[in-house]
């Protein structure tokens, strides 16, 4: 199975429309304001889907099967607060907190007409005819209810092309997810009636993601070795996403980071994002002494503490790219961030938005065991360079080379 990145912009665009379509139908129904969120096309792994469902809270789903253009499972999953609240605006009622027979045909009759919005958004764009099934009422604290008995979910270490959208209601606490399970052999028809040029296998993006997950892993390593405070990778995925959406997934307060430009094959960007109280965190254990501060609460001290682990924790994610694709990365001297979040990754969307519409985003999630240190890292390759990096990559490299980082002190990088 082969994918191109004009492919993936046409999934994504047939996701964002759909999500659009549910969002107009979900506002007829409930006379309530509604928003597309942020889209995005996952490449995740089971265990990586297993770990958004088991946080210990209660969700409601409605889940079709879909046949006939595209073949797989369309799932609407809701908190069951939301639920609850959307069929109380359905049959009038206030206080409804459990789901008898008429909530549970409300909850239903809701997801099946957001299932069918996201499907004929999807069928509008492939020029296709999708058919769906009689909806199912679903409700657990864990992914098996939703997903265990689909074929085309993911075993833990398999990685798998997972639609997801989320649409939110103005002014209300309503919000939920929607999944795309598609078939492999289903998709794999669209992707060869809709790719334009000889694309990159899937087997290799695949082990281009096991390489990024090997970098977390080392991240996790150095900030552990260079901080005391032991840290390891909590949630990692690969997203395919349209440049303007990175911004909206980054938290809205203020983060400190370090932001890199790398360049080889492939080239592209770098950042690692924390929230003060980490950045704090960092440098009380990288500087153990009382360090003057600025007015944002960072002295040239504790910015210089937190470019340095920036720096080797970079040299350690890319150098393990650099030694299994058999090439040179080099990166740019660590640039200090310091803003609200969106603001920290503006510069990268404008400098890639010259060249592209999308993006590969490896998002990873590092945090420690009872500590206060949380760091997010966005590492966004340029979709030519790592399309021309893919088709060069020999899978059986990876788990043999062995990630050997070096790095310069950071006054000299």
């Amino acid at each position: 199975m082969k994918l191109d990145v004009t492919t993936l912009g046409t999934f994504y665009r047939m996701a964002r429309e759909g999500a659009g379509l549910a969002a107009g139908r979900l506002t007829r129904m409930t006379g309530v304001e509604t928003q597309v969120g942020i889209t995005k096309l996952n490449f995740m792994r089971g265990r990586e889907i297993r770990h958004d469902f088991e946080d210990g809270s209660e969700k409601v789903g409605v889940r079709v099967e879909l046949s006939g253009g595209l073949e797989g499972h369309s799932v609407i999953v809701f908190d069951r607060k939301s639920a609850l609240r959307i069929v109380e605006m359905l049959i009038a009622e206030s206080d409804v907190d459990s789901f008898d027979e008429m909530s549970r045909s409300a909850a239903t009759e809701v997801g099946q007409v957001m299932n069918s919005g996201f499907i004929d958004g999807w069928a509008d764009v492939l020029e296709t005819a999708i058919d769906v099934s009689t909806p199912s009422f679903i409700e657990g604290q864990t992914a098996d209810p939703f997903f265990g008995d689909i074929d085309a979910t993911p075993d833990d270490d398999d990685l798998a092309l997972l639609f997801q959208s989320q649409i939110e209601a103005v002014g209300t606490e309503i919000g939920f997810s929607h999944y795309l399970f598609p078939e492999r052999e289903s998709m794999a028809t669209l992707l060869e009636r809709l790719r334009t040029n000889d694309g990159i296998e899937y087997d290799k993006l695949d082990g281009f993601d096991r390489m990024a997950e090997q970098g977390a892993e080392e991240v996790a390593k150095t900030a552990t070795t260079l901080t005391g405070i032991e840290t390891s990778v909590e949630i990692r995925r690969l997203n395919f996403v349209s440049l303007e959406a990175i911004p909206e997934s980054v938290a809205d307060e203020r983060l400190v980071g370090v932001a890199f430009e790398f360049d080889g094959t492939p080239s592209g960007y770098l950042l690692f994002l924390f929230d003060e109280d980490s950045a704090h965190e960092i440098v009380d254990a990288m500087v153990p002494m009382e360090i003057e501060t600025d007015g944002d609460g960072f002295g040239e001290m504790g910015e210089s503490a937190i470019k340095e682990l920036g720096n080797i924790m970079a040299s350690g994610f890319l150098d393990g790219w650099a030694n299994v694709l058999d090439t040179t990365i080099d990166h740019s001297p660590p640039e200090f961030i310091h803003d609200i979040g969106p603001a920290a990754v503006d510069p990268v969307i404008i400098q890639l938005g010259e060249t592209q519409e999308f993006a590969f985003v490896f998002d990873t999630n590092v945090v420690a065991d009872g500590r206060e240190f949380d760091c997010d890292i966005y590492a966004i390759p340029d979709e030519t360079d790592l399309e021309r990096a893919l088709n060069d990559l020999e899978i059986d490299k990876i788990d043999e080379t062995p990630t050997t980082a070096t790095f310069e002190d950071v006054e000299n990088a």
